[in-house]
C-alpha cells in the first residue's frame, strides 16, 4: 500500500480506527477524520507511532451538516490532491428523531446523505484516482428495511431501528448505482457488511456486544488493500466474499429515484 492515500470517514473510533492502523501499518497514508478536533489529534498521534508522521493526515468536520462536507472537500484540496481509497465508514444510531441543520433526520443524513455529497464532491473535484476505490460500510440490518419514498426520514412514522436499517439499506443502492454511474472508468465502488462488531454504535444503539475491531475491520482492510477485488464493481462483500443483498437492493428503479432523490437533498441537483 505504499504511496496510496486512504480517507476513512468517521476513523476516530470502532472498526474505521481499527482500519486506520492496519493499512498504515502496511504503508499507505491515511486521512484521519472525525468531527471532535481533540480526538482527531489524538488518533493522529496514535498512528504516528507506528507510521511515519508524513503518512498521517487528517480532517475534521461534522457529517450532519452538509455545509460541513462542503468544506470537508475543501480542506482535503489542500492536504492531497488524489484519493485512492474512499472509506464511506462514519454512522450513527439515534433512538430519538433529530433534525440536522440542513432540516434532515439525523440517521438518514451522517450514515448515508453525507456520504453522497462527498463522495460526489470528490468525483466532481477529480480528486478519486483513476483506478480509484470507494468503500461504504453497510449492515446486515440492511435486510430489514423497508423502502417507503414517504417515510425517508421519518416523516410519518419513526423508530431508531428503522431509521438505521433504511439508512444501511440506501447505503447498498448508493454504492450499486455509483458503480453503474463509473462504469466507463475504472473507479470501483462496493459495500460492505462488517459483522456485529463491539463498537460504541452497537452499544449505545443496541445495548450489544459483538465481535471484536480486528474481525470488523478484516473485510474493509481486503476491499481496500487487496488485488484479489481489482476492478470487481458493484458487489456487497461479507467476510471478505461476495454475498448477495437484500432482493430490494437490486431494484434499478429504486436504485434510480433514490438517486435522483439524494441529488436534490444534497444540493447537487
Amino acid at each position: 500500500m505504499n504511496g496510496k492515500i486512504i480517507l476513512i470517514t468517521g476513523s476516530t473510533d470502532g472498526i474505521g480506527k481499527q482500519a486506520a492502523f492496519e493499512l498504515a501499518e502496511s504503508g499507505a497514508s491515511v486521512v484521519i477524520h472525525g468531527r471532535d478536533k481533540n480526538r482527531v489529534q489524538s488518533t493522529v498521534d496514535e498512528i504516528k507511532k507506528i507510521a511515519s508522521e508524513e503518512n498521517v493526515l487528517s480532517v475534521t468536520a461534522d457529517l450532519s451538516s452538509l455545509k460541513s462536507v462542503r468544506k470537508m472537500v475543501e480542506d482535503l484540496k489542500t492536504i492531497c490532491s488524489k484519493i485512492d481509497v474512499l472509506i464511506n465508514n462514519a454512522g450513527v444510531f439515534m433512538n430519538t428523531k433529530k433534525l440536522t441543520e440542513d432540516g434532515y433526520e439525523t440517521t438518514f443524513a451522517v450514515n448515508h446523505l453525507s456520504h453522497f455529497l462527498l463522495t460526489n464532491l470528490l468525483l466532481n473535484e477529480n480528486m478519486i484516482s483513476s483506478k480509484g476505490r470507494i468503500i461504504t460500510v453497510s449492515s446486515i440490518a440492511h435486510h430489514n428495511a423497508s423502502y417507503d419514498p414517504s417515510n425517508l426520514q421519518g416523516e410519518r412514522s419513526f423508530s431508531g431501528y428503522s431509521a438505521y436499517a433504511l439508512s444501511k439499506l440506501a447505503n447498498i443502492l448508493f454504492a450499486y448505482e455509483l458503480s453503474e454511474k463509473l462504469k466507463s472508468t475504472e473507479i470501483t465502488s462496493n459495500a460492505l457488511h462488517p459483522g456485529v462488531i463491539s463498537t460504541k454504535l452497537l452499544k449505545e444503539g443496541f445495548n450489544s456486544t459483538g465481535a471484536s475491531l480486528i474481525q470488523g475491520a478484516a473485510t474493509l482492510v481486503y476491499l481496500a488493500s487487496s488485488e484479489e477485488v481489482e476492478g470487481i464493481s458493484g458487489k456487497y462483500f461479507v467476510n471478505n466474499k461476495i454475498s448477495e443483498s437484500s432482493r430490494i437492493s437490486y431494484d434499478k428503479k429504486i436504485m434510480s429515484r433514490f438517486w435522483e432523490i439524494s441529488l436534490k437533498l444534497a444540493g447537487l441537483s
